[in-house]
């Protein structure tokens, strides 16, 4: 996609469409990496790691809380 960089104040911008924000899973607070001829946006590291602990932790207990023989027959009779 190409797009122009915009006056903010007496910085430069860019508008990110709301469809590439919602695909890359960017969120309020993002790092900047400059290469040189390149700048790279990403998740900011703080907020990243706090939601990767939280996903490893989710998936844990889902493993032990719900990988149980009644959980089936449950789902079973909804069915």
């Amino acid at each position: 996609m190409i797009t122009t960089l915009i006056s903010i104040g007496n910085s430069r911008g860019v508008r990110i469409p709301k469809p590439l924000l919602v695909e890359s899973g960017l969120g309020n607070e993002v790092e900047l990496q400059v290469k040189k001829g390149e700048i790279k946006i990403v998740p900011s590291p703080i907020k990243s790691n706090a939601v990767r602990d939280t996903l490893v932790l989710s998936e844990k207990t889902l493993g032990t809380d719900w990988n149980k023989p009644e959980e089936d027959d449950a789902w079973k009779s909804l069915q």
